[in-house]
Parts: C-alpha cells; structure tokens; sequence
C-alpha cells in the first residue's frame, strides 16, 4: 500500500524511485555508500528494497535507538540485535568466535572485560561469508565512540573485501561530520564513497502518488484537494503518505495540515529542549533564530538583525554563524530558508 506509513520493503509499495534502486544495485560491491536526504524522504524504503532485490544478506542497525552520549554496550546492544536476525545465515562463524555467545536466538558480544571483542575483530570475522551492514541514521554516531566506529569501518575498508557499509542520514552534514574523510586525522581519510542523494518528487508525481493512494482505497477525491496537498507537502514523500492517510480520516484538508504542522512543532521543540539541556541561553537563542527564519529573515545581516532584537541583546557574529552552521547539518536549512516548508509553519508557532 502506498499510505503505509511504515517503511516499504517491496517495490510494488514503493512509488517511483526506480533510477534510485537501480543505481544501489549498481553500486552494491562498493565499500562505502551513503544514502543521504532530508527527513522523511524515503531513505530507509529505497534502502530496504534495493536489499531485498538483491537477495544479498545484510544486517540492519538502526542508530535512531542510540542517545546522545551513548557508550560501548549500547552500540554492541546494536549489533547484536542486527546479528541475531540474521543468526541462521551467520550462526556457523559466530559461534566459533571468541567473545561471542549464543543463547537460543539471540548472539551475545562481549564489550569489556578479557573476552572483549573489538568491532574491528568482529568485521574480520563477518568478512568470511557475504554481508551488507546497513545502518540507518548513521549521524547519531557521532559522539565517545565514533572514532572506534570509523576505525572498523576503515578497517573493514580496507581487508574485508565481502563487506559493504551502507549508511543513511537525514542531518547530512552530521552524517558527513561523521564520515570526515578530508580530515587527514580522520581514520576514514581519502577512502571514496559512493553518495545516492535522494530528491523530493516534482508537483506532477507527488499528485500521481496521491490519487494512486486514494485509488487503493476506492476513494475520487477532487483535483483540487490533490493540488493543494501536492503543493503543501512540496514532494517530501513521507509528509504525502502522512496527509494521504489523515485526508482517509479527516476529509478535511485544514486539519490534515494542522496536524502535521503539530508533529513538526514537537520535532523542534525536542531540538529547542536538548539545546536548551546545555544552557537556556542556547536553547532561547535557537528558537528564536528560527522563528526569525520563519518570518523570511533570509540574509545573514537580516537574520542576525532580528535575532538581536528578539534577544534584546548583540551577539557575536561567532555565536550567530555556529547556530546557523548547526541548522544546516541537521538539514533543518540552507542558504537561509527551511528545507521543508511543514518546519517553517511550524517555526512560526514557536513560542
């Protein structure tokens, strides 16, 4: 179904993007690909199809689930979640490795202690059968053990030949933070990787999608209704299959848009609170720099202009750009306007 909200796994449920799978395809023996685009375009359906047409084993790990200052048994938590999906594919070389357990279904690693097993260890030994490590908002590792990740996947890189990293991220320059590969003090320096950036959908596709949708349901709904969700929800396809389903309950086009624009109000109000856990100051300073966005303040000096005035206060032109370097990482921004216009609605109903 194409309103279904969950991620696609099989190409009949995933409208378009057929140039997208192909060239994942293309691209599978590669060491190092990254699947990069805004929140909620998509990244995770094209990734899981193109597996599964593959018919390659591969793992998934999905960052979303690790906090902020996360540490080494959660991350190990990760793979051995991924691992054991895949423990009847895998089981015959992990229970040969030290420092690995196997209880029932589920594979224990060790992460300290004198079985300790290093994840750089762990890749050698995956390296012996085929295997795609798929991880999905790859930024959020970023953070205390980001250097030992990078150390394993440069590794992994360079001597584990049956292995390929596939990463997504909706904050692309933190997945690229992450990746570093122009810093030369980077474990992952110099090493190429193959980048698939996925794009909104034009006007006519996104109106294609919705009366696809609709007609999955035996429901004619108007033109001008498909118009106006099309070019509110500006081809992001996951706000599309969002306002199809609600449009299903709600059947009022009005409410369909405040309820989104309510779902992106708590997506930054989560972003204003962990700002504001280093110091209300920033916190404040962030929401009221995108409120000042929201208002079209879209040059450097008419932004900085309206955060003073809102602050009541000058601010160094340090504090200003760091903020706005900060929102453009998180793919919030770019040359000063929102990356999706549900966020800029949102932003202005910031209080």
């Amino acid at each position: 179904m194409l309103f279904d909200e969950r991620p696609k796994e099989r190409r009949e449920d995933l409208f378009d993007r057929d140039n997208e799978i192909l060239t994942i395809k293309n691209n599978i023996r590669r060491p190092l690909i990254v699947i990069s685009g805004v929140r909620r375009i998509g990244k995770t359906s094209v990734l899981l199809v193109a597996l599964n047409e593959i018919k390659e084993n591969f793992i998934l790990i999905d960052c979303r689930k690790l906090k902020e200052n996360y540490g080494r048994k959660d991350l190990y938590s990760l793979f051995s979640q991924a691992l054991s999906s895949k423990l009847s594919y895998l089981r015959d070389i992990l229970e040969r490795v030290r420092g690995i357990s196997i209880l029932g279904n589920y594979v224990e690693i060790k992460w300290k202690g004198r079985e300790y097993l290093s994840l750089s260890d762990l890749l050698d030994n995956l390296n012996k059968k085929r295997l795609i490590i798929a991880i999905d908002e790859a930024q959020r590792l970023r953070g205390p053990m980001s250097n030992e990740v990078k150390d394993a996947i440069a590794h992994a890189y360079d001597y584990d030949k049956n292995l390929t990293f596939i990463l997504t991220g909706s904050e692309v320059g933190l997945l690229h933070d992450l990746l570093d590969i122009d810093n030369e003090n980077s474990p992952l320096y110099g090493r190429y990787y193959f980048e698939l950036s996925l794009e909104r959908f034009s006007r006519d596709l996104s109106e294609e999608f919705l009366r696809r949708g609709f007609e999955e349901f035996s429901l004619k709904v108007e033109d001008n209704i498909i118009k106006e969700i099309a070019d509110y929800f500006d081809g992001i396809p996951g706000w599309l299959t969002f306002a199809g389903n609600a449009y299903l309950n709600m059947r009022k086009i009005e409410e369909v848009k405040e309820r989104a624009i309510s779902i992106a109000k708590r997506e930054l109000e989560h972003l204003i609170e962990e700002k504001s856990n280093v110091s209300q100051i920033t916190g404040r300073r962030y929401k009221n720099t995108l409120r000042c966005l929201a208002r079209g303040k879209n040059t450097w000096s008419s932004l900085l202009q309206c955060l003073q005035e809102e602050e009541g206060s000058t601010i160094s032109s340090s504090v200003f750009d760091n903020i706005i370097t900060n929102l453009e990482k998180l793919s919030i921004i770019k040359d000063y306007e929102f990356l999706d216009p549900i966020y800029k609605e949102a932003a202005k109903r910031l209080r």
